[in-house]
């Protein structure tokens, strides 16, 4: 396997389970294109070519040393620390070919918020009119891009071509995969109560393993005794999405989210609106969807060996 094939399959499986569906990804590949086309031919030139095939702006090869890649160093967060990590593990005769990261680096991070305009379709399937939806995300897309400008986004990339270390940024095809599986989980189960939905992911390894590492699931708001309702699994599209998209969900019948994280504003809105909310939690969720995504990497390329790092813990099925 090479990483160019690796990063193909990557962005298939994304949307594979992408919550908006295959069609709709395929119908937002094809407006870019069509966009592209009508460019002038500076502004083409400028433009990200990528988003052409990969509807995620957060998921990028960030180094290619063209190697043969049979051992992956797989961590959540990858900066210069872990890439020297990687460097010292081989030193000691460790083979690692390939160094993954879930969250985004290099222009992965610096375009991410583009990814969130897909959180308008996953709630306008929530019952949130299309309108109302994509007015909200644009707001808050416009506050993620001012957050990130600053950043320095090629940090770790720098470091990454020093070592001469491959090295890619896998997010939202991840993220998809564990929004997909535990709202399949979810539907199917039909949990009556915030204690039944707590109690499911609570059977799931990586939380099982989270919960033993003092960062388990946690009900934020409402309370377990409390009926569950319709369930939304928020954790996909980049990063938060707006908090008054909250009013809106309960309009439309949600009773409860099941996310990574949420922010204090997110918090104050459920709460006002009267959404129960179990927090999965961040790593760990993120540990799921990478391993969800790694196992059909290995189906496909075996043999691949894993090894782990910076919060991810591996966990085959």
């Amino acid at each position: 396997m090479n990483l160019t094939e690796f990063y193909k399959f990557v962005i298939e499986e994304g949307v594979s389970h992408d919550p908006r569906g295959v069609e709709r990804v395929k119908l937002e590949i094809k407006r870019k294109k069509e966009e592209f086309e009508k460019m002038e031919a500076a502004k083409k030139r400028e433009f990200d070519q990528e988003t052409l095939s990969n509807p995620y702006s957060d998921t990028r090869i960030l180094n290619d040393t063209k190697k043969e890649i049979k051992n992956i160093l797989v961590g959540i967060d990858i900066e210069t620390p872990e890439l020297l990590l990687a460097d010292r593990l081989k030193s000691q005769g460790k083979k690692i070919e390939l160094v993954l990261a879930h969250h985004p680096q290099g222009r992965a991070y610096a375009n991410f918020y583009e990814v969130m305009g897909m959180q308008a379709d996953i709630l306008n399937k929530y019952g949130v009119p299309i309108n109302i939806a994509e007015d909200l995300l644009a707001k808050r897309i416009k506050d993620v891009s001012r957050k990130v400008m600053p950043v320095n986004h090629f940090r770790a990339v720098d470091a990454a071509e020093l070592l001469d270390i491959s090295f890619i940024c896998v997010h939202t095809p991840a993220d998809n995969c564990v929004t997909t599986y535990l709202q399949e989980l979810l539907d199917k189960k039909r949990p009556e109560r915030v204690e039944d939905v707590f109690g499911l992911l609570k059977e799931i390894p990586e939380y099982k393993q989270a919960t033993a590492r003092g960062s388990g699931p946690k009900v934020i708001v409402g309370s377990e005794k409390r009926r569950a309702g319709k369930i939304f699994v928020d954790m996909t599209g980049g990063t938060e999405g707006s908090e008054e998209a909250l009013e809106k969900l309960s309009d439309s019948g949600v009773g409860t989210i099941v996310g990574m994280h949420m922010s204090e504003k997110h918090y104050q809105n459920a709460e006002k609106f009267h959404i129960n909310v179990v927090i999965a939690g961040h790593m760990a969720s993120d540990t799921l969807g990478l391993n969800l995504l790694l196992n059909q990497a290995i189906k496909k390329f075996s043999p691949l060996n894993i090894i782990s790092c910076s919060g991810f813990y591996r966990v085959k099925r």
